[in-house]
């Protein structure tokens, strides 16, 4: 019998009236999935804090994923963030970073456990600092063993930005470009935004038309490691051939942003985060919030549960922001009149949802009830922007809703 966290992730995933194969692919995912999948999200904070106009005490209902922007929320001085999420790696993860925040006895250790994440000294300051203050199943969880035999907590010892299935996923496409002579850590090289448009003409563009490369990339299951399920897949492609699709996203992440800038791009090309005091990294990670967030790092509550499970038990208009990452490109639309439903009930006066999809168009439409979509404001013009200007690339579209005056 499948285990109850199994269940979940299978019941967000799996579309249970479609094909045989469809349902087949949809529950290796499923599998798949199960296990830490993004040691660092991939959706741009800056942007969404922007979007979001998070005001202090604003109370704040979002999907959790890595945690990188859920603990960078915090520089805006929300009363309270509740972060939910199906992967119980995920979950075990978020209060890792929340207790590590809180009980590690410096910036320079925080810094070092999280954005280098490749010290023995990490697993030292573990044992001295953080373990005593964990609950017993992210303890059991981070000392437990991966598939391969490795105590998960020892990742942070060797590059964890390397594990999980994206890190992974990352460091295959990393071989593969090998193989076909293009190293992706020579990008890391360029000086401007001009070279780097060089290099990914001269380096990056043709490897998208090699025959190996555009059939590998047209089986739905080669994109699993993104954490991109058959469903996303189709919306993602949205009938063009992947490889084409993936060289834009590429093009966008390598030419769009200046490196100093764009610590996407160097996990993308780099799989780690950069070096030095100036290196780009994440709000949550920069020293000049680190007081700050250490100081509010209790007011993130961390929720093993869906979205709208967790906003069905909560009061009416409770909450303020609500982020969904790009989880409703996996949804059918009862799932999305389901979420919404929960989501207009909770919402306070002048509440925004964000979210992401895969292609580029907002999905709402057509898709909710006409008088349940009509409650919100779509700021069409503003989300191009905030699409433009996601430094991670890898999205279609960025979405704000907006409820609209009673």
């Amino acid at each position: 019998m499948a285990s109850q966290p199994n269940r979940k992730i299978a019941a967000a995933v799996v579309r249970e009236d479609g094909a045989q194969k469809q349902r087949l692919l949809d529950r290796a995912f499923a599998l798949a999935f199960k296990g830490l999948v993004y040691a660092q999200i991939w959706e741009d904070p800056v942007v969404d804090m922007e979007a979001l106009a998070i005001e202090p005490g604003d109370r704040i209902a979002t999907i959790a994923s890595g945690g990188c922007n859920v603990f960078s929320y915090l520089v805006a001085d929300p009363s309270e963030i509740v972060a939910v999420d199906l992967n119980t790696a995920h979950v075990a993860l978020n209060h890792l970073k929340r207790v590590a925040i809180q009980r590690l006895p410096d910036y320079g250790s925080f810094r070092r456990f999280f954005a280098e994440a490749d010290s023995s000294a990490n697993i030292s300051d573990y044992h001295a600092f953080v373990r005593g203050h964990l609950d017993d199943t992210t303890r059991r969880y981070w000392e437990g063993r991966d598939l391969r035999g490795r105590r998960r907590i020892d990742g942070f010892a060797h590059g964890v930005h390397k594990r999980g299935l994206l890190g992974g996923f990352i460091g295959l496409a990393h071989l593969v470009a090998r193989m076909h002579r293009v190293d992706p850590r020579a990008f890391l090289a360029a000086k401007t935004i001009e070279e780097q448009r060089a290099i990914f003409d001269a380096k990056f563009a043709p490897f998208f038309d090699r025959k190996f490369i555009r059939w590998i990339t047209d089986q739905r299951s080669s994109l699993f490691g993104l954490g991109i399920p058959p469903a996303q897949y189709d919306a993602l492609a949205d009938g063009k051939p992947m490889a084409d699709v993936l060289r834009a996203r590429l093009e966008k992440l390598a030419c769009d942003f200046p490196l100093e800038d764009n610590y996407f791009a160097w996990q993308a090309f780099g799989r780690r985060y950069g070096r030095g005091a100036a290196a780009p990294l994440p709000p949550y990670l920069q020293a000049e919030n680190h007081a700050v967030i250490k100081a509010r790092a209790a007011r993130v509550t961390m929720l093993h549960a869906n979205m709208t499970d967790m906003l069905a038990a909560a009061g009416d208009a409770s909450f303020d922001r609500y982020i969904c990452l790009d989880a409703q490109d996996w949804m059918s639309d009862a799932q999305l009149t389901q979420l919404w439903t929960e989501v207009t009930r909770t919402a306070r006066p002048g509440a925004r949802v964000l979210f992401r999809t895969a292609a580029q168009p907002t999905l709402l439409p057509g898709r909710l009830p006409p008088a349940l979509l009509d409650r919100w404001d779509y700021r069409e013009a503003a989300s191009r922007d905030y699409a433009r200007r996601d430094r991670s690339a890898i999205y279609g579209g960025v979405h704000l809703y907006v409820l609209k005056g009673v």
